[in-house]
């Protein structure tokens, strides 16, 4: 027994050496796990804090507001473990920072994106500022290592666990708090954007305005150059009117009667077509593109531009068929030739030809196809120095009061919103020709719309009509005279009354009218179309046609839904006006 207990104690130092070892290693093993834990925990609050500056200071970087981005690496300061900390923009430039006494910034430029480093007890941390996915700059950060008399303390890692919580706490709040002055801040620009924003819109509006009202003067300027030309077809057209009035109560000859009966029906109907014609150009319309037969178009036109030149000038349409259609503003393109005809008539004072021809051109490579239309004359023609400005808006070499020079520069633009070229070829005493060239559509044009034929009037017709009365709202007498007649000859029982209130005072006493024919524009304080719109409230059953040469009250009539019946109109126009009327009543 004595042995045995010789022998225990002899092995106990082993022992004891051996558990001692053990625990030795164990709490090496220990101490290195812990070591690990702790760096990898130090990495990781120290690489969150990174993160936290480098999600504060974003704003500033995009901002470029040095100063908040040195509150936030400020606020970093209370980390007494922080011995230095520096912000870089996206181009390596350093934007804020501080040191400790003592301490450097380990990195003099923003090389390094993303880095945890642990270097001689210090821990070195990178880490990129982005926002939206752009990269804005880099975050360093410098920290001091925890030392190794509290790397085994319990306690002491719990309180600096607890230590860098409520770091985190406080950079957190500095950072929430940085955040709300910058979303303040950003509130405020963003209403000041907005404010400008609409200014700009208000300035957008403004200009279209303006741009309006100058393509409305280059009309009435482009009117105004051709209204010798105007006025003097229409002294023609009046010329044969009253001369053939006259003839028909001088003479007895019913074949002679019918030829100066026919005469005076065809200046007429010449002179209205020229009034739809001018009153379509000169009207008030949005831009708007449409798909446009070039030869179709140009060929409608051939009337309109022989109005506006002198009878010593010829007007020559080379218009070959198959060109491509194009897709521009209609009224524009109108304006456009009309200019450069009222121009080419300037440069001709003793005559000559006025030639318009058009041609398909197709393009090479990458380029567009185009429809090319050429505007020559055989003028005076322009120097060089000229032709390079002819262009310009209010460039002219007229006289003061024979234009504004805005003609061409209407054109020029014209054709560059179109998408397309203009060009011009001159030489003095040879003529000048413009070239404009629009690009091609494949888009097919509208078919142009059919004539309708007024059906023929028979007597059984008339015998109908003999039992419908009319209420005429008319306040010219010598047309209400006229439509009078007009309307005795179809058959038709009518009253005539020169207004609208006079209108409401016999309908008020009988409201049997088959039908209410009435003028649109008349003084007083109710128009024509309120006369409508009140007979519609008054007694829906009776059907009212409304007539009018002027386009705009025309305008307001469709919009209204009421039928109208465009003066001057003949009996065959106001016959089938009547008839379709009174079948959408009985319909």
């Amino acid at each position: 027994m004595a042995l045995l207990a010789r022998l225990r104690s002899s092995r106990f130092p082993v022992v004891a050496l051996a558990s001692l070892l053990v625990l030795l290693i164990a709490g090496i093993a220990i101490a290195v796990v812990n070591e690990q834990a702790l760096r990898v925990q130090t990495a990781r609050a120290a690489g969150a804090q990174a993160d936290l500056l480098a999600s504060a200071v974003s704003g500033a970087l995009a901002f470029d507001d040095r100063a908040a981005a040195q509150d936030y690496v400020d606020a970093v300061q209370v980390n007494p473990s922080v011995l230095a900390a520096a912000v870089y923009d996206e181009r390596g430039r350093m934007v804020a920072s501080f040191v400790r006494d003592g301490e450097t910034i380990f990195h003099s430029a923003a090389s390094i994106e993303r880095e945890t480093l642990f270097d001689d007890g210090n821990l070195l941390v990178a880490r990129p500022v982005e926002e939206a996915g752009q990269k804005l700059g880099v975050v360093h950060l410098k920290l001091l290592e925890t030392p190794p008399a509290q790397r085994f303390s319990r306690y002491a890692g719990l309180l600096l666990v607890l230590g860098l919580a409520g770091l985190v706490v406080i950079v957190l709040a500095v950072a929430q708090g940085a955040l709300r002055r910058a979303n303040r801040q950003l509130a405020d620009r963003a209403a000041e954007l907005v404010q400008a924003n609409s200014l700009l819109q208000q300035q957008m509006i403004e200009r279209e305005k303006a741009e309006e009202a100058l393509r409305q003067s280059q009309k009435m300027e482009a009117i105004g150059r051709l209204t010798g030309g105007i006025a003097h077809d229409f002294n023609n057209l009046l010329m044969v009117a009253s001369s053939g009035i006259e003839l028909l109560d001088r003479t007895e000859d019913a074949k002679r009667r019918a030829s100066l009966s026919a005469g005076v029906k065809q200046a007429v109907e010449r002179g209205a077509a020229l009034t739809r014609q001018l009153l379509a150009f000169s009207r008030r319309s949005p831009l708007k593109a449409e798909v446009l037969d070039v030869r179709a178009h140009i060929e409608s036109l051939r009337f309109l531009l022989e109005r506006s030149l002198r009878e010593d000038i010829e007007v020559v349409l080379d218009l070959p068929e198959g060109l491509w259609p194009v897709e521009a503003d209609r009224g524009e393109l109108e304006l456009a030739l009309l200019n450069l005809a009222v121009n080419a008539r300037d440069a001709m004072p003793q005559g000559g030809r006025l030639i318009i021809s058009a041609s398909n051109a197709e393009a090479a490579g990458e380029a567009v196809d185009m429809v090319c239309l050429r505007v020559a004359d055989t003028g005076a023609g322009m120097p060089e120095a000229v032709a390079l400005r002819v262009f310009e808006p209010f460039f002219t070499t007229k006289e003061v009061g024979r234009g504004t020079g805005l003609g061409l520069s209407q054109v020029y633009g014209f054709v560059k919103s179109s998408g397309g070229e203009i060009s011009v070829e001159s030489r003095e005493g040879q003529g000048t020709t413009f070239t404009l060239c629009l690009p091609r559509t494949d888009k097919t044009p509208p078919a142009p719309a059919e004539a309708v034929k007024a059906p023929a009037r028979d007597g059984a017709a008339g015998a109908r009509n003999a039992n419908l009365r009319l209420l005429l709202v008319e306040d010219d007498d010598a047309v209400a005279a006229g439509v009078g007649h007009m309307l005795d000859d179809l058959g038709y029982t009518h009253v005539r009354v020169a207004s609208a209130a006079e209108a409401l005072e016999v309908l008020e006493q009988d409201p049997g009218f088959d039908l209410i024919f009435s003028d649109m524009v008349m003084p007083g304080e109710m128009d024509g179309l309120g006369l409508a719109q009140e007979v519609r409230r008054r007694l829906p059953a009776t059907p009212v046609l409304l007539t009018t040469g002027f386009s705009e009250a025309a305008s307001a009539a469709t919009g209204e839904a009421f039928r109208l019946l465009p003066k001057p109109y003949g009996i065959d126009s106001l016959s089938e006006a009547l008839e379709d009327t009174l079948a959408e009543r009985d319909a």
